[in-house]
């Protein structure tokens, strides 16, 4: 059962991932592809959720939706802060050449 959950988390975050990938690539802007994980954080820890009280019938399961989306949230801020630091060195760049 935990296996299950397990790779239903790494689904959840590679999806996330990809999406936000493609995202990039449409609008070339590091924040949106940030605001995508971050956007998606919150509808995969809902479906993750959901999916875990499906699975368990337990109640607790909700918090497993809770640790998809948390992980997700921690995903987003660690593209954000990639996201300021591409800019601040293109800045730097840009202000040199």
């Amino acid at each position: 059962m935990s296996g299950f959950l397990i790779f239903l988390m790494v689904f959840f975050i590679a999806a996330a991932n990809i999406i936000a990938v493609i995202s990039y690539k449409k609008k070339r802007n590091l924040y949106f592809a940030a605001f995508t994980i971050l956007l998606l954080a919150a509808s995969f820890g809902g479906i993750g959720g959901a999916a875990a009280l499906l699975v368990i019938h337990d109640p607790f399961a909700i918090f497993y939706g809770l640790q998809v989306a948390y992980f997700l949230l921690i995903n987003s801020i660690i593209a954000f802060f990639i996201a300021i630091l591409v800019t601040i060195i293109k800045k730097y760049n840009n202000r040199t050449a």
